[in-house]
């Protein structure tokens, strides 16, 4: 494809140099350069791509784009290779890859779901539904992309535009109809999801999360860029029992609908009811649809009411592509997610669980939901990532504290900090409590006690790693996956027994 044809949809752009030229890739990572290629030159967290492009030019890349403040500092007059100037790289890259790759998008139903907590389990939902019911549907997110029987493990919840228009792209080779995808705050603070238009925006919820150094400035900016996916989808459906829920839609551009247990909701759930048996949490709710004069009963196969949210918001989807209501019934029913309220079996009568709960309020969310269930004890194991706010290790501290009967702190991903000092912190949030609590900085010995001291009717919950099956240390990824802790554990006690 020439260079010409890709540059049609980017507006305020310089042009120095041959655009006539064939592009054969387009790429923003130097090391993946070939003969060829368009490289455009994006800024992350520690790294300019603007300081590779001789790297990217000598592995024989055709054309560089480059931003504006980046040509204000320097001279391109002795580069033979077209230098195309953007205001951002960012969104260029949006642009050009959905071009290169022949606007997939078009040839796909498009689902985006963005919101602090809930995404990955209603993505998983919507996917579970909408192919029991004959749909061939991909998946884009936080655990994995899913394209046909390919699994493709994730590095971002939301990849950067370049790949995820390969995703789309491949998607549309392999015959799908559908994809469902998590679309972060980051996601959207980077142009990711630029050159496209979703056809379903979903909104879940909104807490403080992702507040700091590398991530958002502020609550202001976190929900300023939450709110873009609802001027950037036609059908906008958002959960009206959330607090920020009108200020997300502010200045929406799509059709709005409503779920949640408010009497404005257009999917109105009530009358929910906890069920535990065998060591397993689940959960029955009623809900009134548009379009059915009696309520209709629903059972999830993960406890709380975040899940009566998440199954509102994938009843409501699935209700715009005509799905059976019994087949909605049998999904949510079946449907599990790796690292979400993840059952743990265990011979012993308590209770063990995996969950993805990283920050304050998912923990707050987790632990209210199993205390729903009556524990004997609710016993909470769970450390903070490195490299990360100290407020959310604090505020995490507070809640375990405060909900929990035991604490256990340990180790998640420490990166590049001292696991002690992040211990530490989650200690200053806990001790106002007085909760009472334990710590073990190694996160296998933290385990193996946790499931030593559970009794009958307790719940023990892995709190912070979910799907994660490695810890990062200082750089490097090590494999870690609770659940072959988990069976190490029974197989040792198994032995001594």
């Amino acid at each position: 494809m020439k260079l010409c044809d890709l540059l049609q949809e980017l507006e305020e752009i310089d042009i120095h140099g041959n655009i006539n030229v064939e592009i054969t890739k387009v790429c923003h990572d130097s090391r993946k350069v070939e003969e060829g290629s368009l490289f455009v030159c994006i800024k992350g967290n520690g790294f300019d791509g603007h300081d590779f492009i001789q790297d990217a030019i000598a592995a024989g890349a055709s054309a560089i784009v480059v931003e504006r403040d980046y040509i204000e500092e320097n001279t391109l007059l002795n580069f033979e290779t077209a230098v195309i100037t953007v205001p951002s790289a960012r969104y260029a890259l949006a642009y050009l890859s959905a071009a290169f790759y022949g606007h997939p998008a078009k040839y796909l139903t498009t689902i985006g779901i963005t919101g602090t907590k809930g995404k990955t389990t209603t993505a998983y939902l919507i996917h579970s539904i909408l192919e029991q019911a004959g749909l061939k549907v991909g998946l884009i997110g936080t655990i994995e992309t899913i394209i046909g029987s390919t699994h493709i493990p994730a590095e971002n919840t939301t990849p950067e535009s370049s790949l995820l228009q390969e995703y789309l792209h491949r998607m549309v080779e392999a015959g799908l109809d559908v994809v469902v995808m998590e679309v972060s705050s980051q996601g959207l603070k980077m142009h990711r999801t630029e050159g496209f238009v979703f056809d379903y925006g979903i909104f879940t919820n909104l807490g403080e999360d992702h507040i700091g150094p590398g991530e958002h400035q502020d609550m202001e900016e976190y929900m300023e860029c939450k709110s873009r996916l609802f001027k950037q989808c036609r059908v906008g459906i958002v959960n009206c029992d959330d607090s920020y829920w009108k200020k997300i839609v502010c200045g929406h551009t799509c059709k709005l609908e409503t779920y949640g247990f408010s009497d404005e909701a257009m999917y109105k759930a009530s009358e929910t009811k906890p069920l535990r048996e065998k060591g397993k949490l689940s959960l029955e709710f009623s809900a009134l649809l548009p379009g059915y004069e009696q309520k209709l009963y629903f059972k999830t196969a993960t406890p709380g009411k975040f899940s009566v949210y998440n199954s509102l918001a994938a009843i409501a989807l699935c209700m715009h592509f005509g799905v059976e209501v019994a087949k909605v019934c049998n999904s949510l029913k079946n449907a599990k997610v790796k690292g979400r309220m993840e059952v743990a079996e265990v011979p012993e009568a308590y209770t063990l669980l995996i969950d993805y709960a990283h920050n304050a309020m998912s923990l707050e969310s987790l632990l209210q939901t199993l205390r729903e269930y009556e524990p004997k004890r609710l016993l909470c194991l769970f450390g903070c990532g490195g490299n990360r706010s100290p407020l959310r290790r604090i505020e995490m501290g507070r809640v375990s504290g405060r909900l929990a009967d035991i604490t256990i702190i340990t180790s998640d991903n420490p990166r590049f900090e001292e696991p002690q000092e992040i211990i530490d912190d989650i200690k200053s949030g806990l001790l106002p409590t007085e909760g009472e609590y334990v710590e073990i900085i190694d996160r296998k010995e933290a385990i193996a006690y946790g499931m030593k001291i559970a009794e009958p009717g307790d719940i023990l919950v892995l709190a912070g790693k979910g799907h994660e099956d490695y810890q990062e240390i200082c750089g490097k990824k090590y494999p870690m996956d609770e659940r072959i802790i988990i069976r190490g554990v029974l197989g040792k006690e198994d032995t001594d027994g």
